[in-house]
């Protein structure tokens, strides 16, 4: 029987799935109570989702039947006969299947500035899991100044301290989504340390795992850590390790985008492993990924080493996005030295020109110290730029940074050093570095879910001033259509299963990611013959297609492909909350 958890819906009664029960089993039990229960009136539900194919979460292959909703929960799945539904929808032909969870969200402003979360909720995701490495608290006060001065297109007023202050005030704001973070293992040692690189005395680390313990207790899935870029480079193993410890006496988990994805990836591997083993804590790899052709056969290895740690017995699972390019910004083009003390330092040292011309050198010298994703990619004409600060380079848009080079005539590496000294941002780029064949691998495999990496945008208004990976709109429509219908490497079941109920189980979140009685209605409607992504690299702006209707806590957010305005999205917390009664 599931755990209510930390989420608390009507009082009502419900029948609860078994574990270890199938979908099919339920639905001929389910048959048979009208038999039972002779002439007694046909009960009443609020919403009826009839003939549908429902794909329960489990993995189990889709079954014909009807799906009911009261309030915001599941209360009764299988052939519901002369029941009736105060709003009653036709599924024929169609597939019924728990909500998506978007493992690794970016939407952290996105739905401050629309909360109808529209690149995502057109697909189906209804949670969206936000914090890699920087989450939006905890943030003392000392440091909300300059936090503002670092926000582009979107701005607001930062109106929270803590994480869970964060979330909450999404909810008040009005979200189409649930919403649920990690804290960034990023984000204690700025508020304790700064943008320093140095290791925390014990007590600077003290007060950092404070920070952690009191994001755990608003509910925090977790630590998350996000290694290539400073500062959070500059951590160290051992700082880690204690960081993950105090999330796994919480029972939180470990995730990480590691510290290398390409010429140090195996390295990289075993350093999260050492952390996981340590702590004896659940621990996924973020956007799992071989960078740079020459790095592309070192996958192999990396799957054998998971599934090895798994076999020992360890908890070890990855996401990833479904796509060979990656996003994120000049910054990951350039050392780790020259941006420490922080953005602000950074830009001083590139308009320095004896530190430009090592910075130059070094963006262009193969390295195994840090990460380099320009030459991951393969030179300046695999990079994209796609997010600009100043107004006043706004037209560079969409051009590779080849192109850009040439407008300007200089060299890549100083026309990459100009454009992050002019705009006053790290400028967001995306790197073509991956490759076609694993992304087809990771798929395949049965301890992998998926994320966007990106915001939950919209085609209109203030978004269009920027060009995202198109990933922000597709990731998810990708998967069922090119990867699943198109290619069949995997089925469709299964991709359900690792889209629902793999990553809220593997989260520890409770009552979601299952077609069952007792589970909150989080409900996709989708045309499996038709999902597609639609959004590519030139055009980003375009939402998927495919997916009829979306329900979020029972409420429809999502009508014949169209948002309805609803926003009943809520906040979901970790296993660690401490908030009963609140």
């Amino acid at each position: 029987m599931p755990s209510f958890g930390h989420e608390s819906g009507p009082n009502r009664p419900v029948t609860f799935v078994g574990a270890g029960v199938s979908l099919s089993v339920l639905l001929a039990l389910f048959s048979l109570l009208p038999l039972a229960q002779g002439c007694a009136p046909s009960p009443e539900y609020d919403l009826v989702i009839r003939g549908g194919t429902l794909y329960d979460g489990s993995g189990s292959p889709g079954v014909v039947g009807d799906l009911a909703i009261s309030g915001d929960t599941v209360v009764a799945l299988g052939d519901l006969g002369g029941a009736k539904g105060r709003q009653e929808i036709d599924a024929g032909g169609m597939a019924v299947s728990p909500g998506f969870v978007n493992l690794m969200s970016w939407a952290t402003e996105t739905m401050i500035e629309d909360g109808r979360a529209m690149s995502d909720i057109l697909q189906g995701v209804t949670l969206e899991v936000m914090g890699e490495g920087d989450s939006m608290g905890p943030i003392p006060d000392s440091l909300k100044e300059w936090a503002r001065s670092q926000q582009g297109d979107i701005q607001y007023e930062i109106e929270w301290t803590t994480l869970g202050e964060y979330l909450e005030f999404l909810e008040a704001r009005g979200v189409s989504p649930n919403v649920a973070s990690f804290v960034g293992a990023t984000t204690p040692r700025v508020a304790v340390l700064g943008f320093a690189d140095r290791d925390p005395t014990p007590q600077e680390l003290e007060r950092m795992l404070d920070l952690v313990r009191e994001a755990m207790e608003e509910g925090a899935l977790g630590v998350a850590s996000a290694l290539i870029y400073t500062p959070g480079s500059f951590a160290k193993t051992p700082e880690l390790i204690a960081l993950a410890r105090v999330a796994g006496e919480y029972g939180g988990i470990y995730i990480s985008h590691l510290r290398s994805e390409g010429n140090q990836l195996l390295e990289a591997f075993e350093e999260f492993l050492t952390i996981a083993r340590e702590v004896g804590v659940a621990a996924e790899i973020y956007h799992l990924k071989a960078a740079g052709e020459e790095n592309w056969p070192k996958i192999d290895e990396l799957i054998r080493r998971v599934e090895e740690a798994r076999a020992q017995g360890l908890r070890i699972t990855a996401d990833m996005y479904t796509y060979t390019a990656g996003a994120t910004g000049l910054d990951a083009a350039m050392p780790p030295w020259s941006q420490e003390g922080g953005p602000e330092a950074w830009y001083t040292r590139l308009r320095d020109p004896q530190l430009r011309a090592r910075i130059g050198r070094e963006m262009m010298t193969r390295s195994d110290e840090w990460e380099n994703l320009m030459l991951a990619a393969g030179g300046p004409e695999d990079v994209l730029l796609v997010g600009f600060k100043q107004d006043s380079l706004k037209y560079l848009t969409g051009k590779t940074l080849a192109e850009v080079s040439e407008m300007r005539g200089t060299p890549p590496e100083v026309t990459a050093m100009d454009l992050v000294a002019l705009d006053e941002s790290r400028v967001g780029t995306v790197y073509f570095m991956m490759s076609e064949e694993n992304v087809r691998k990771q798929i395949a495999l049965p301890w992998m879910s998926f994320c966007s990496d990106a915001g939950a945008p919209a085609t209109e208004g203030i978004f269009l001033q920027s060009n995202p990976h198109p990933r922000a709109y597709g990731s998810f429509a990708r998967l069922l259509g090119k990867y699943v219908r198109e290619e069949g490497v995997v089925p469709l079941e299964e991709a359900v299963r690792r889209l629902t109920s793999f990553p809220a189980e593997n989260l520890g979140i409770r009552r979601r990611g299952r077609l069952a009685p007792g589970y909150f209605g989080d409900v996709v409607v989708f045309d499996p013959a038709t999902i597609t992504d639609n959004a590519t690299f030139q055009q980003p702006h375009q939402y998927a297609t495919g997916v009829a209707h979306v329900f979020v806590n029972g409420v429809q957010v999502v009508r014949d492909g169209a948002h309805t305005g609803a926003k009943p999205g809520r906040v979901v917390r970790g296993p660690g909350w401490t908030g009963w009664g609140r």
